[in-house]
């Protein structure tokens, strides 16, 4: 690389790092806000919610490098252009295709930290957060369950239990639900286990009564039962630490997909997610090359590059769009997998014909006047 490339190089990827960090701080305090109310509310201590958060890192990190390589790349356009730096580098013979050289080792810089991410640390960052959630669930059930106190494990539900027996019998069970707004119910129970399921546990309850009381009517219903189960899902999130998921699969893990995984999720989900994988750190590389080259078309004005900047923002919206419709067709029909490589395509595209016309200011400028003429011509 030239003395140029490296200078241009550096200063984007000082950018890159910088709005990086701005962007997921901001995506992150809004993540750990709602992550803090959560658990603080479930009793849950500081450093669960340390851990929690910087589990959910790298999924934070996935989605926000690319839109900070394109912002370190329109900003950086613009100031060389501001100070004239990208026309004296043209006077001496660089083409803008030549002048793109580092922008596009940048954008591949940006794909491979992207990649790495997609395909092994997000999907290992999901495994060991369910992991770490069907644990906290543990503990959640573990602390509702208290003898000889009123507890409120979430609003419109009351727990009591007289005691709990060294075996894990549950003694003279009381519960309230009132979340239903047209009636409210009582359980009670000489007796109650907690039963693990697939799902979520159940709380069954061995001869008891329901009273439940009608809001409309006014009136109670009394019901015997010999036994009955509670679902507790309600009140504590399900998970299974050791349940399936394409999200939580790295992509080793899905190239060499066992029979079990293939018929859980089918081969053409399967294969949808790898490519999905594949193509959305394109965009890392398509951002980049989008916004540096809109502003190439300009050259340098006294009065800024700011319908420049608006063209490269419409354009990174135009793609978004794009692959939001792909997304879409993927889900009516699995098959369609080659349209998620649609956006860098379209990105690339656009990329080489702003190229074309800033190598060609003369025709650059006849278009832009032919535009200007049609837009003031009468209806």
């Amino acid at each position: 690389m030239g003395r140029f490339d490296r200078y241009l190089l550096s200063q984007l990827m000082t950018l890159f790092g910088f709005f990086s960090l701005v962007l997921i701080m901001v995506y992150w305090v809004n993540r750990a806000v709602a992550l803090f109310d959560q658990l603080i509310s479930d009793g849950q201590g500081m450093w669960v919610f340390v851990e929690f958060t910087a589990l959910s890192l790298p999924a934070i990190i996935k989605l926000v490098l690319p839109l900070s390589a394109f912002v370190a790349s329109v900003y950086v356009a613009n100031r060389l252009s501001g100070e004239s730096e990208l026309v004296v580098v043209q006077s001496t013979g660089f083409s803008p295709a030549r002048v793109m050289r580092a922008v596009m080792v940048f954008g591949l810089i940006a794909v491979v930290m992207v990649q790495i991410l997609a395909h092994v640390l997000v999907p290992l960052s999901n495994q060991r957060l369910n992991i770490r959630q069907a644990e906290v669930t543990q503990t959640a059930t573990a602390r509702i369950l208290r003898a000889g106190e009123f507890m409120t494990p979430i609003a419109g539900v009351t727990l009591y239990i007289r005691s709990i027996t060294p075996e894990g019998e549950l003694q003279d069970v009381f519960l309230s639900d009132s979340r239903a707004s047209l009636a409210d119910t009582i359980y009670t129970a000489s007796r109650a286990y907690i039963v693990r399921t697939e799902r979520a546990p159940q709380l069954v309850m061995v001869d008891g009564s329901i009273q439940n009381l009608s809001h409309q009517t006014e009136r109670m219903s009394f019901t015997t039962f010999s036994d009955f189960a509670y679902d507790l899902s309600s009140i504590l999130p399900s998970v299974d630490p050791a349940a399936l998921s394409l999200r939580n699969a790295t992509t080793l893990q899905l190239l060499l997909a066992r029979d079990e995984m293939t018929l859980l999720f089918g081969a053409d989900n399967i294969r949808t997610e790898i490519h999905d994988r594949l193509s959305e750190p394109l965009l890392g590389l398509i951002g980049p090359l989008l916004g540096f080259a809109t502003l190439l078309i300009g050259g340098f004005s006294r009065f800024g590059l700011s319908r420049q900047i608006a063209a490269a923002v419409g354009l990174v919206i135009l793609v978004k769009m794009i692959e939001s419709t792909a997304t879409g067709a993927i889900r009516r029909d699995a098959g369609l997998w080659w349209t998620l490589y649609l956006p860098a395509v379209f990105g690339l595209g656009i990329t080489g014909l702003l190229l074309f016309l800033a190598a060609r200011p003369l025709l650059s400028r006849r278009i832009s006047a032919l535009l200007t003429f049609w837009r003031g011509r009468p209806a």
